[in-house]
């Protein structure tokens, strides 16, 4: 599509929005466009008219989540400003079966996938690789596939850089509640946590480090139990923000005080952290970009089969500080 664009003098969008047939382009850009489309042999591949736009699949455990919220809400804004449609399977439905949704997609073919899941397997992604649609996978998936475009945030540095923040505090036993340990992102945000110690000087007690499943029960089953340890932490990381509003719960029915008594730091930025008292220090994951950016690797790969193929795309965390940490107290220290 960019050589289309570059071939009639416009932009990529204003392409995009003619070979979407969209309204209010000028005849003589419509014009202009058609003919540089099929000079480039953009309308031409495989005997058939080819455009941009379409169905785009997305593949998503849940979708009622602030996390999932956000990153459909980019990809939405995307696929609408590429003239794609968007189609959301939840498949954390019990009766989800993804070799049934394959096979319907040979009845109504996919123009692209997005695949955002927290455990997928590699035979699942390879009869997925083996629909004629191009595939992006988005964190936080199971594994990486060196083949498939993917889109990912920094999460090894928003883990060191949360860790880091606690310990510049004063904290010396900081706790860590990641998301499932056999995912990605996790390991990433538990090596970041690993590291801002060792910046420190410091080794942390392995009793600190916990997993859950990004949700809130996470937060309240392994915040209760890191808090009833005999030595408990004075800080704690979660991998969500929805397991730190887990911790606030127990914490609060402990007759502990944030960040009085608790300094606790989440990860991704949702709209949980203003609802949360006091406000929630977190790491901002750009979800919103990463659900857009989803979607222009798709076009790109729905132009030119295979320029994307391998590439990985990171978007950068960052630490956004409220009034959920505080220096260790000299009780704690005590």
């Amino acid at each position: 599509m960019a050589a289309v664009a570059e071939a009639a003098g416009v932009s990529v969008s204003t392409v995009s929005r003619v070979l979407a047939d969209k309204p209010d382009i000028s005849e003589e850009t419509r014009v202009r466009v058609t003919q540089a489309a099929h000079a480039t042999g953009y309308l031409q591949r495989k005997g058939r008219r080819k455009q941009l736009g379409g169905i785009l699949d997305v593949l998503i455990e849940g979708t009622t989540s602030p996390w999932a919220g956000e990153l459909i809400a980019g990809a939405q804004n995307a696929a609408f400003s590429l003239g794609y449609t968007l189609a959301l399977t939840a498949t954390g439905h019990p009766r989800f079966r993804i070799s049934d949704w394959i096979d319907a997609r040979r009845v109504r073919p996919s123009d692209g996938i997005i695949l955002v899941l927290s455990r997928a397997r590699h035979d699942e992604i390879a009869a997925l690789v083996g629909l004629p649609a191009p595939l992006v996978l988005l964190d936080p998936v199971g594994t990486s596939e060196p083949k498939i475009p993917t889109v990912g945030a920094t999460n090894w540095s928003g883990g060191a850089a949360a860790t880091r923040h606690l310990l510049e505090l004063g904290h010396r036993r900081v706790g860590f509640i990641g998301g499932p340990a056999e995912i990605q992102c996790t390991r990433e945000r538990h090596e970041g946590y690993l590291a801002a110690h060792r910046e420190f000087s410091l080794a942390p007690d392995p009793a600190l480090t916990r997993y859950g499943d990004f949700s809130i029960t996470g937060g309240t089953d392994h915040g209760a139990a890191l808090l009833d340890l005999a030595q408990p932490p004075t800080a704690i990381f979660a991998g969500s923000d929805a397991q730190a509003a887990g911790v606030y719960q127990v914490a609060r029915a402990r007759g502990m005080r944030v960040p009085d008594d608790l300094s606790v730091v989440g990860f991704d930025d949702t709209m949980i952290c203003a609802m949360l008292a006091p406000p929630l220090t977190t790491v901002r994951q750009p979800l919103a970009e990463m659900g857009g950016e989803g979607v222009r690797l798709i076009a790109q790969e729905q132009s030119q089969r295979g320029s994307s193929a391998g590439r990985r795309v990171e978007l950068a965390t960052s630490l956004v500080v409220r009034e959920s940490t505080a220096p260790r107290t000299v009780r704690e220290v005590a």
